[in-house]
């Protein structure tokens, strides 16, 4: 859709629809097929369909008509409202909606779980997510969205990988990983909440308008480039904190009041020691493939060693030591006589 065709001009985004139904469909044929080949099915509940069900559809409200228009071209508050629905709505609703088969399927593979295992550490959370979220809003990257589709939906997609990444370290839940304290997750969302925000005060300070991609906002919401730019900054900012803290004040007031309770959250399932001991094959192959090839490596070793004292023994025909015969070794290895 260009510019230039208006700002509420309609525009059905039926690339959009099309991702959308070839991304959910194999959610639920494969977590049908998981089903009938378990001998231990675990059951997608009502309450994971509708939080899945509710990712699907703050998907289509942050990427069809009108947010995903006016967020290409017009204004960048619509942009800012697209990403927080991408971060703080799609992706936590599509971790906990998940059904736990096809997610455990997912992060199965060594790869995908080596990932996610360093992802899943706070440090590494927030600086991904802060590296992503500003990134993702430098002016060249929103001009570039703002004339390509193939690259809005490359940082949507995007926007959605820093989504989980932000909760998976919170809601937990992928096989496997560790289940931080109540007091570390609110610290850590905390953090969540003040780090990657920073451009915020960049776009509320700011004297001069930073993207001429919306150069039209005025023709859309009635509002300057500048005054655009500072609201978009005001609704970054209070959007982050007011859902991070406040779920932040959640975990904190459902956390168990001594170590010995265990929240419900919190047991531990056969699909963290299945994983575990998944991880614990893969450590002990790779140790057996790194010892067998530092066996092949002492045995060359040795090899060479045997190889060099032979050569140096013939090289020099006649003892170093004196005392000793000059008489040189038989060529066929026997005693000298």
């Amino acid at each position: 859709m260009a510019a230039t065709a208006g700002p509420y001009a309609w525009d059905p985004h039926l690339i959009t629809w099309v991702v959308l139904i070839v991304a959910v469909a194999p959610v639920v044929t494969g977590h049908r097929r998981l089903q009938r080949r378990a001998e231990r099915p675990i059951p997608w509940t009502r309450r994971q369909m509708s939080l899945f069900a509710g990712a699907v559809v703050a998907s289509v409200v942050a990427l069809t008509w009108p947010i995903a228009d006016l967020a290409a071209h017009w204004s960048l508050t619509a942009l800012v409202v697209q990403r927080l629905i991408l971060t703080l709505a799609v992706a936590p609703m599509l971790l906990l909606g998940l059904p736990y088969d096809v997610l455990q399927s997912l992060t199965r593979p060594r790869l995908v779980d080596a990932i996610v295992m360093r992802l899943q550490k706070p440090p590494v959370a927030v600086a991904t997510v802060t590296v992503v979220v500003v990134g993702s809003m430098t002016p060249l990257l929103v001009a570039a969205q703002s004339s390509s589709r193939l690259v809005r939906g490359v940082l949507d997609l995007t926007m959605v990988a820093a989504g989980l990444v932000l909760w998976i370290p919170v809601l937990g839940r992928v096989p496997g990983i560790l289940r931080l304290r109540p007091v570390v997750r609110f610290v850590y969302l905390v953090a969540q909440a003040v780090v990657p925000a920073f451009l915020s005060f960049i776009y509320i300070f700011s004297n001069r308008p930073l993207y001429p991609a919306f150069s039209g906002s005025h023709a859309a919401i009635g509002l300057r480039p500048l005054n655009d730019q500072q609201i978009a900054g005001f609704v970054s900012k209070l959007s982050m904190l007011l859902v991070l803290l406040t779920v932040g004040a959640v975990v904190l007031a459902r956390a168990p009041m001594s170590d010995e309770e265990i929240g419900p959250d919190d047991p531990l399932v056969w699909a963290d020691v299945e994983r575990q001991f998944e991880r614990a094959d893969r450590s002990k192959a790779k140790a057996g493939t790194e010892g067998s090839r530092s066996g092949e490596s002492r045995k060359a070793d040795s090899t060479r060693r045997i190889d060099d004292g032979k050569a140096s023994t013939t090289d020099g025909g006649l003892s170093e030591h004196p005392g000793e015969s000059g008489q040189a070794p038989p060529a066929d290895g026997s005693e000298p006589r």
